[in-house]
């Protein structure tokens, strides 16, 4: 096919923190990289930071600052191929992590890529590099993988930041069958937390402070729901259920709130899964920490040697984020006012096929 030489793109403008969608230059993908023309990008929790006060260093700072391409959460097709690049081939479906400027090899990539030094520091597609509402994307090949069969680029761009950081705040926990999770948060990310947990056999309680997506929750499998803010004994409520508290209980949403009370429904020596980011610090007691009385542990969108194992499980459990699409890239302005509002339910993408 003809690649043309400008295409649409929403890009956030720091100058008057701003969205607009605008015509930029299609990208030209360095050796190493792979050319994809768009399929679908979804909108997540993290793409609203760059309109709130950076307190986590993601975006470029200063004056003059260019506008950027917003997005980390897409898939779609490879049109070109980089030299460099191995496994792939023109017409492949595939889905990506949205990491840039990363060796991949170090320690620090082991662990997470933002965490790489190598070639002076980490670029997060839609932070502080291009992201993905747009028409065509530039990715590293190591980065990618091809989507097995009966998973299309529609259907998986929700997964490639939702769906794997939901799943590795379940897998992490490393719980045995049996176990009692709570969910706190059970919208875009935690809808699937819900489906992943009960996957692995878990009984699962979702807490949300939004009744419809509670209603979600129970949906997706939750064996019980509660509303903290209309239940006032929830947490006897659910010490109750579980004889004594949650084994886990995992946090998807951006509430410290919701951190400073989520340690009253576990069980001594139980998991708190850190997943979702406050824009305050979180703070805890070094003597709950040090006498164990629960443990701390976190979770995110993993690196890309886990995408594999990921995407299987995914598929054998047959796990489906719920998806309002838009056919207009347009749409990005009603997709973040909704998210802004608290009003977006499951994942909001845009199909650009």
């Amino acid at each position: 096919m003809e690649i043309p030489k400008m295409m649409k793109a929403a890009q956030y403008h720091q100058d008057d923190n701003s969205c607009r969608v605008n015509q930029i230059p299609v990208p030209t993908p360095e050796p190493y990289e792979l050319l994809i023309k768009t399929s679908c990008a979804s909108l997540c929790r993290s793409d609203l930071m760059n309109f709130e006060p950076d307190e986590h260093g993601l975006k470029p700072s200063g004056p003059n600052v260019p506008p950027l391409t917003l997005g980390h959460e897409a898939a779609g097709v490879v049109v070109g191929v980089g030299t460099e690049c191995r496994g792939f081939s023109v017409g492949d479906e595939v889905g990506f992590l949205p990491a840039a400027n990363v060796c991949f090899d170090c320690e620090a990539c082991q662990v997470h890529q933002l965490w790489c030094e190598t070639y002076g520091g980490c670029k997060m597609h839609g932070h502080s590099r291009n992201g993905f509402f747009a028409e065509y994307i530039a990715v590293h090949h190591r980065n990618a993988i091809v989507l097995p069969k009966g998973l299309s680029a529609v259907e998986a761009a929700p997964l490639f930041c939702a769906g794997v950081t939901s799943y590795h705040g379940i897998a992490d926990l490393g719980l045995p069958a049996g176990s009692w999770v709570a969910i706190i948060g059970v919208g875009g990310l935690g809808h699937l937390g819900v489906q992943y947990a009960k996957a692995r056999g878990y009984k699962v309680i979702g807490l949300d402070v939004i009744d419809a997506q509670l209603d979600e929750a129970k949906d997706c499998g939750a064996d019980h729901v509660f509303n903290p803010n209309t239940n006032s004994d929830y947490v006897k409520s659910i010490k109750a259920l579980t004889s004594g508290g949650c084994d886990a209980v995992v946090n998807y949403t951006g509430s410290k709130a919701s951190y400073d009370r989520a340690p009253l429904v576990l069980r001594p020596g139980g998991i708190l899964m850190v997943v979702g980011h406050p824009q305050e610090q979180l703070t805890f007691s070094s003597v709950d920490v040090a006498l164990r009385r629960f443990r701390i542990y976190g979770a995110s969108n993993s690196v890309p040697a886990n995408l594999a194992e990921f995407l299987d499980f995914t598929q054998e459990h047959g796990i489906k984020p719920h998806v309002t699409y838009y056919d207009k890239l347009e749409d990005i302005h009603e997709m973040i006012e909704l998210m802004q509002d608290g009003k977006a339910r499951g994942r909001l993408a845009i199909r650009f096929v």
